[in-house]
């Protein structure tokens, strides 16, 4: 739950600055694509590297309903920050063995339940605490990962799931899945898995479930398959204004605003001869006489080693390259010859307005998505926010 804001004197050597308005807008625009859904604002990964606490609270003041983390720790630190309204709901679905089955039903939290281990878990947790469970029982209808297998599988959690709900253990408050290939237009498993996600749903009504929700539309199908938004949605990446593949367009088509700008401060202009070599390996060697400028952020701090000669950065109004390897603090850019001076800001990316690059265009030169650029974004860069 990482709000690192700097101290406003201190000289930042980076930061990551988060543009709360920008993020609201974006909930806005992607609930005007479900107005008949909840929103689930997915916060996981500290809010995708946002910031999971602060990205909560200005997508509820936007109109989510629904908080979505991935792991039990994430989803109890939104709670006990006690920063939420009581009547969000929030949900975690990476369980393993032995997780805090207890603490999350104490703290009212909304529990995925994919197999019958996890059902006797929360179950034991729903005793210990004396209050049942709210238990999500998840299908996996093609993505396999997560998620219960159709048939006989199903068939008996969702057996074991009433009985437990009639023993008053448990209340079945959703049945959910999730998609595996939403963001590429036209593939024939979004259909297949829609088609089975509604006979499992159906399964499970059929023999008296009754959920308050039912949910497999993630960022993708959220912007492009309407028959998939059920009684809610669950954002990810897209609120955080980021395209969820290229083929759907960029940010700006799907009318998303990139919510985070990274820079930082060179930490210093030299001049070289020609023939100079440049960081580890000498992969670049100067072709002539040039101003080298050194950026202090490197693979520790989340710069993809693999953008190494291929990552762009924007110094004193022109698109620059990473020149050479990409080191653990820090990396070197050719200036061509301008000499911006010690101090001057570099942004490796933001939303474009002012000639940047984007997180695509960092995933493009890392062989990467964009999901990966702002999520690895380490806890040395505070975060900075703007617009709260």
């Amino acid at each position: 739950m990482s709000e690192n804001a700097m101290p406003p004197s201190a000289p930042p050597r980076a930061r990551a600055e988060i543009d709360l308005g920008a993020l609201r807008a974006n909930v806005r625009t992607l609930r005007a694509k479900a107005p008949g859904a909840a929103f689930m604002a997915v916060v996981k990964a500290d809010g995708y590297g946002h910031g999971a606490l602060a990205c909560a609270r200005a997508a509820v003041q936007a109109g989510a309903g629904w908080v979505g983390t991935a792991t039990p720790e994430e989803a109890l630190a939104l709670r006990g920050s006690g920063a939420l309204p009581a009547d969000v709901r929030i949900m975690c679905w990476l369980w393993t063995p032995g997780g805090p089955w207890r603490e999350a039903v104490e703290a009212d939290l909304d529990v995925s339940v994919s197999g019958l281990w996890a059902l006797e878990e929360v179950m034991l947790a729903a005793h210990a605490a004396r209050r049942p469970a709210r238990v999500q029982l998840k299908a996996d209808t093609g993505l396999g990962r997560n998620g219960c297998q159709p048939g006989e599988d199903w068939d008996r959690l969702v057996a074991a799931a009433l009985e437990a709900e009639e023993g008053g253990l448990l209340r079945i408050t959703g049945l959910w899945s999730h998609f595996a290939c939403a963001d590429e237009p036209g593939h024939p498993s979004v259909a297949a898995q829609l088609g089975l996600f509604r006979e499992m749903v159906a399964y499970a009504e059929a023999r008296g479930v009754r959920p308050e929700v039912r949910h497999i539309a993630n960022s993708p199908a959220t912007l492009t398959v309407p028959e998939s938004h059920f009684d809610l949605v669950r954002p990810g990446v897209a609120m955080y204004g980021l395209s969820p593949s290229p083929q759907l367009g960029s940010a700006a088509d799907l009318g998303l605003r990139p919510v985070m700008t990274l820079a930082a401060s060179l930490a210093l202009v030299k001049q070289v001869p020609g023939g100079h070599g440049v960081s580890y390996g000498h992969h670049y060697m100067t072709p002539g006489a040039t101003t080298l400028g050194l950026v202090p952020l490197g693979y520790a701090d989340g710069i993809p080693r693999h953008a190494s000669g291929t990552g762009p950065v924007l110094v004193a109004g022109k698109w620059r390259t990473v020149a050479g390897r990409i080191a653990m603090d820090q990396f070197v850019v050719d200036l061509g010859g301008d000499e911006p001076g010690a101090g001057a800001q570099a942004v490796l990316f933001g939303p474009g307005d002012r000639g940047e690059p984007t997180a695509e265009d960092w995933a493009q030169a890392a062989g990467t998505i964009g999901y990966e650029i702002v999520t690895r974004i380490g806890a040395r860069v505070p975060r900075v926010y703007v617009n709260e």
